[in-house]
């Protein structure tokens, strides 16, 4: 149903398709009538006489009719009467077809109206079947109906306006006459009105809809992108923008330009979003064959909050703008896919709710792929652990998993990690199952990686765990969706989570009562340990330093190793590290960066942007070469820093290739400054400038034509080779020339010649747009061959920054470098402190430090007591605060520090208190029972 127009009764859909050309009968039949003689404008209506029952039948029709719009020009016509005659007369002959069309709607009328079955019906279509036989049934074609019309109104000139009058009164009672076999109208369900009630893009978006129903779409049409129907409703509730009826649908509509900042607003909500695009462009659909169709369109790229990668929402961060790392600290969280999977078969003398728990963790991102297998009790703290560490945004989980699961599950996600809650996505249990998940896993390496790495590395896949194996596979049916998959192609950069030989074991309670990585009260990251401990500069360096914070090493040789690293920073005078430090602020996510150049997915400018940061920075360290030879001592950092430069090598190649004004324009048409490499651009090229020397050669015919001997072509809002005359001198102007725009002074003409060639430009340029697109994927293509050696020299930036974090915390103040050693089993702290509280007192300097000397042959347990408030949780806290701290290899707050490798912190669930208030008492553990 139209909007605006009244409601229709039964039959009334079908009526308005033979109504509609009433206001049209009298002209059109005037129209035709002219081209006869010079008074044929009386014939457009037939001989009659009008009665006063007729006049109110016309004016029950006209009541009941479903637009009042249609019922304006009719009665225009019934108040002017012999006036409008008298205007037909005069009228200069025109050629008009419209007549033919009215001649048969009446005709499709009279025969409707003769089936009915109601008898009062049939009285009336038999009385006007009469009166109009002559007209109607005798007149098979327009041109015979033409000169019987002619005939009689050649005899009955003064009857000419009862004529009119008569013609209306006839279609009107037909209509009426046609309203009581509404019942026969409404026998057939695929009526015209049915097939034509949806507009040509509605059936395309509904066609899409059914394809990807779980999706809000925004599909571009020209300069915006559109929402329809509940899709509409739910972008102008989430956006705060207008959603209005259009046709059949709610619609809403959003400015191409500003779509990434919409559709991370709904992503960030929870909604999975796709972005559906014009796949054709305007001169070549006019040159193709289905000029006349609808634009093709298609589903180019799907967002959820997890795969928020691509050109088309990630907005640039230029190397020219001061970069705010607080600004940037929400944009740079981990966006993890967490896929769980439970094997209840496994476990043999298993109690009730116990299960093996298979987990992969994705982060399309940055390219990082993590995988456990554990056995897990019915109060899930094992799982419950990983995904406090992981932090996930978005969790794929199968329809029917456990009630203890779905239990753990409800409970963080309705106390979310995130302002926006984490998104859940069911998929169904058999693509869970081991046999399913085998085939698919098979078939996926088999095409992805035998060709490359051979079957070394499908073994290593099929070694895994069958829950890990059959998480696996739920991920990679997902991600195929997003076409994000390549990520998981190298499984050699599988790594495992929890390791309890490399890593001190630290489950989600602990996390959590320790304030590690956010506080209890309003879970920011603002009084935890790991804002006191990070100072990073850049993305990646934070998200590297979040992991050291929740896997404290194992290793006293590589704890030492970071804490050699801090000590040289700390105590070097050497102007090195002051440069890399001026560089790092500069970054932009150089990991991120890479990733969506490995996906295909980036902008020219952002792949400028990240080349040319990597290429500065490897100048600048090769410039360094001598000096960290030289003056860097610590092996972490001297590593890290000579790798880098010969990583990244191969980058400066890809930076001399590209133009960098189009680079940072987004013209692919200019990006590639030599095109020996790319001979199907160079064709287009040089086809394009043949064209424009055609077209620059016939202004020489020009001016002989208009007489000017200096007529140059002009430009004007788009539209090239525009023949400018001054309007005086319209008359040299050739007849066959096509006007194309005006102003006072001049007017603008295109030649056939240009309007001919001018299109063949346009196609051509339209078909080195895409040339170029193509040409440009092949390009990321050949750069992704380098991916995994430039993100081995990113994930050593990071390490140097994580490095220089920790330095800068050492700086505060009455911080000490801790003896981590491998065989003694104590915690020796002189007037240690909490470090939480100790930064949120800041000057203040209101804590009071506390010692702690507990050792494996001595005093192994300390039992505290005293009033409430007297600091009781917050000194038990404080000495597995400082442990943590010694075994990530950072600084910690005491004179003195001694510390034994811990291999695990527990605390009770007592209470839950923000660190201020008093927190959980903790358990330490050691490699005896500490």
């Amino acid at each position: 149903m139209r909007r605006g127009r009244e409601p229709r009764g039964p039959g009334q859909s079908v009526l308005s398709e033979f109504f509609r050309p009433v206001g049209s009968l009298r002209v059109a039949g005037s129209s035709a009538g002219s081209a006869a003689s010079g008074d044929e404008g009386l014939q457009a209506a037939a001989p009659s006489t009008t009665s006063k029952s007729g006049r109110n039948k016309r004016r029950a029709v006209e009541n009941n009719e479903p637009s009042k719009k249609r019922i304006k020009p009719v009665q225009t016509n019934r108040k002017e009467g012999h006036d409008a005659v008298k205007i037909l007369d005069v009228e200069e002959p025109k050629k008009c077809a419209r007549p033919c069309v009215c001649v048969k709607t009446l005709n499709k009328l009279r025969e409707f109206c003769s089936d009915s079955k109601h008898p009062c019906n049939r009285v009336q279509v038999d009385t006007l079947q009469g009166s109009q036989s002559v007209h109607l049934e005798k007149c098979p074609t327009f041109v015979e109906t033409t000169l019987e019309m002619n005939s009689a109104l050649h005899s009955q000139d003064t009857g000419s306006q009862e004529q009119s009058s008569f013609s209306l009164n006839q279609f009107s009672a037909s209509c009426k006459s046609f309203e009581g076999s509404q019942n026969i109208s409404n026998t057939n369900p695929l009526s015209k009105k049915t097939k034509s009630v949806y507009t040509p893009l509605e059936l395309q978006f509904i066609e899409m809809k059914e394809q990807y129903k779980d999706a809000i779409l925004c599909v571009e049409c020209g300069y915006k992108y559109r929402f329809f129907g509940e899709d509409a409703e739910i972008a102008a509730k989430e956006l705060n923008i207008y959603c209005h009826q259009d046709h059949n649908f709610m619609t809403a509509s959003i400015p191409t330009h500003r779509l990434f900042v919409h559709v991370r607003r709904l992503v960030a909500k929870g909604y999975k979003v796709g972005v559906v695009k014009q796949m054709e462009t305007a001169a070549l659909k006019a040159a193709g064959e289905n000029k006349s169709s609808l634009f093709t369109r298609k589903l180019t790229a799907l967002y959820t909050k997890s795969t928020l990668i691509g050109e088309d929402v990630n907005p640039l961060l230029k190397l020219d703008d001061p970069v705010d790392v607080e600004e940037l600290t929400a944009d740079v969280s981990d966006n993890y896919l967490l896929c769980v999977c439970e094997n209840k078969e496994s476990l043999r003398d298993k109690k009730k709710g116990d299960v093996v728990i298979g987990i992969v963790a994705v982060q399309p991102t940055t390219g990082e792929v993590v995988f456990d297998s554990f056995q897990d009790s019915a109060s899930r703290l094992e799982l419950e652990s990983r995904v406090l560490r992981l932090q996930p945004v978005e969790l794929l989980l199968p329809s029917d998993l456990s009630a203890q699961s779905e239990r753990l599950i409800g409970s963080i996600t309705s106390v979310s990690l995130r302002d926006d809650g984490i998104r859940i996505e069911r998929i169904e249990s058999i693509h869970f199952e081991y046999s399913h998940a085998f085939q698919l896993i098979t078939d996926f390496y088999a095409r992805g990686v035998l060709d490359t790495t051979g079957s070394q590395q499908l073994s290593i896949i099929l070694n895994l765990d069958k829950p890990v194996i059959c998480s696996l596979a739920a991920v990679i049916m997902y991600l195929k969706e997003f076409n994000l998959e390549k990520i998981l192609y190298n499984p050699s950069n599988f790594k495992q989570l929890s390791s309890e030989a490399e890593y001190m074991t630290i489950n989600g309670t602990t996390l959590k009562n320790l304030e590690i990585l956010q506080n209890q009260t309003d879970l920011k990251i603002k009084g935890s340990l790991l804002w006191v401990l990070d100072h990073t500069k850049t993305s990646f360096g934070r998200r590297k330093l979040k992991k050291w914070v929740t896997q404290p090493l194992m290793k006293s040789s590589e704890i030492n190793a970071r804490l050699d690293a801090v000590s040289e920073i700390l105590l070097s005078e050497s102007s090195v590290f002051d440069h890399i430090q001026n560089h790092l602020c500069k970054m932009p996510d150089i990991e991120r960066g890479l990733c969506s150049i490995y996906h295909k997915k980036c902008s020219t400018q952002e792949f400028f942007l990240i080349v040319s940061t990597l290429s500065c920075l490897e100048t600048e360290l090769q410039a360094l070469f001598p000096a960290i030879h030289s003056q860097v001592k610590a092996p972490l950092l001297q590593m890290a820093l000579l790798e880098i430069p010969e990583l990244l090598c191969p980058v400066k190649h890809y930076l001399k290739i590209l133009n960098e004004e189009a680079a940072k324009t987004g013209d692919k048409t200019q990006l590639f400054k030599d095109l020996t490499d790319f001979p199907t651009i160079r064709k287009q090229k040089d086809d394009i400038q043949k064209v424009i020397s055609q077209i620059q050669l016939h202004l020489q015919e020009i001016r002989q034509m208009i007489k000017n001997p200096s007529a140059e072509y002009v430009t004007v809002s788009g539209q090239e080779f525009l023949i400018e005359v001054k309007n005086s001198l319209l008359s040299s102007v050739p007849s066959d020339w096509v006007k194309v725009g005006s102003t006072k002074a001049v007017s603008r003409f295109h030649s056939p010649f240009i309007v001919e060639n001018y299109r063949h430009l346009n196609q051509l340029r339209e078909q080195l747009v895409l040339d170029c697109n193509a040409e440009w994927l092949n390009f990321l293509d050949h750069f992704s061959e380098y991916y995994h050696s430039v993100l081995k020299a990113v994930n050593h930036l990071a390490t140097v920054d994580c490095i220089f974090s920790l330095a800068k915390v050492a700086k505060q103040g009455a911080y000490c470098r801790p003896v981590v050693q491998d065989k003694g089993k104590k915690i020796i702290i002189k007037k240690g402190r909490h470090p939480v509280i100790d930064v949120l007192l800041g000057e203040q300097d209101q804590y009071v430090p506390n010692s702690t000397n507990l050792s494996g042959d001595k005093e192994r347990v300390m039992i505290i007591t005293g009033p409430n408030m007297g600091g009781k949780s917050s000194y038990i806290k404080q000495v597995a605060l400082i442990t943590i701290m010694a075994q990530i290899g950072s600084y910690v707050p005491a004179e003195e520090s001694t510390v034994g490798i811990v291999d695990g912190i527990f605390t009770r669930n007592l209470r839950s208190n923000c660190v201020i208030n008093q927190p959980n008492k903790p358990l330490l553990t050691g490699n005896g029972n500490l």
